[in-house]
């Protein structure tokens, strides 16, 4: 088995399910929040997750959720994973973990030195780290915006909890990305599209090959 874990997130059809299971990829991706592309309705999210094969964990990614917004995802969708992608505070995170009895990610945004303190504090409650690029001042989207940070920030360094890397991510500096700062889990959307919310097969796979081939790993084909 490879030791390198591909999320590729933002899908919004069946087809991008079985594109991204079909790479080797370990989580697949569904977003609620109403602002992105990529939102999906509970329906549709309910029927990509139906779809998804057994091994593909299935992430849902949400912004400053209440509990009425998790409570109606959850009963809906089949689910392995909360994204939790706003400024949920620890105690936030640490309360939906309790209440809903789910692994949570807690994305957080970095962009200097500085952003990293708060990474501590979150390792102590939530299940996985998600670091990306904070968004721009006045950015609609916390995440998704095909921005990068600088990956020496957190090169060779370690939290309590596993972490994955997210952020300007491509097929063409994924490897590179992994080099650097060897995260063994990295995170995609943008990067995967050919127009914003729509994902392009071809380069989920090529995505997902590039990732996986530091670690000497290689799908069949």
């Amino acid at each position: 088995m490879a030791d390198i874990r591909v999320k590729i997130c933002g899908l919004r059809t069946v087809a991008d399910v079985a594109a991204v299971a079909a790479a080797g990829a370990a989580y697949a991706g569904f977003v609620f929040f109403a602002k992105s592309p990529r939102h999906l309705s509970l329906e549709v999210a309910r029927d990509l997750a139906l779809a998804a094969p057994i091994g593909l964990a299935k992430v849902a990614l949400t912004v400053d959720a209440d509990d009425a917004t998790l409570d109606a995802i959850v009963e809906a969708v089949p689910l392995d994973m909360l994204q939790l992608h706003g400024h949920e505070s620890p105690d936030r995170v640490a309360d939906v973990r309790a209440r809903y009895g789910l692994p949570v990610m807690k994305a957080l945004g970095v962009a200097d030195e500085g952003d990293l303190a708060p990474l501590f504090e979150y390792s102590l409650v939530a299940d996985q780290l998600l670091i990306d690029a904070k968004p721009p001042k006045g950015a609609a989207l916390p995440g998704g915006n095909g921005l990068s940070f600088d990956w020496r920030l957190v090169a060779q360094r370690r939290w309590l909890k596993p972490w994955m890397l997210a952020g300007g991510l491509t097929p063409e500096n994924v490897a590179e990305a992994i080099r650097l700062t060897n995260a063994r889990q990295v995170d995609v959307s943008s990067g995967v599209e050919s127009a914003p919310g729509i994902k392009d097969a071809g380069k989920i796979a090529a995505f997902t090959r590039a990732a996986l081939a530091p670690t000497g790993f290689r799908l069949p084909g």
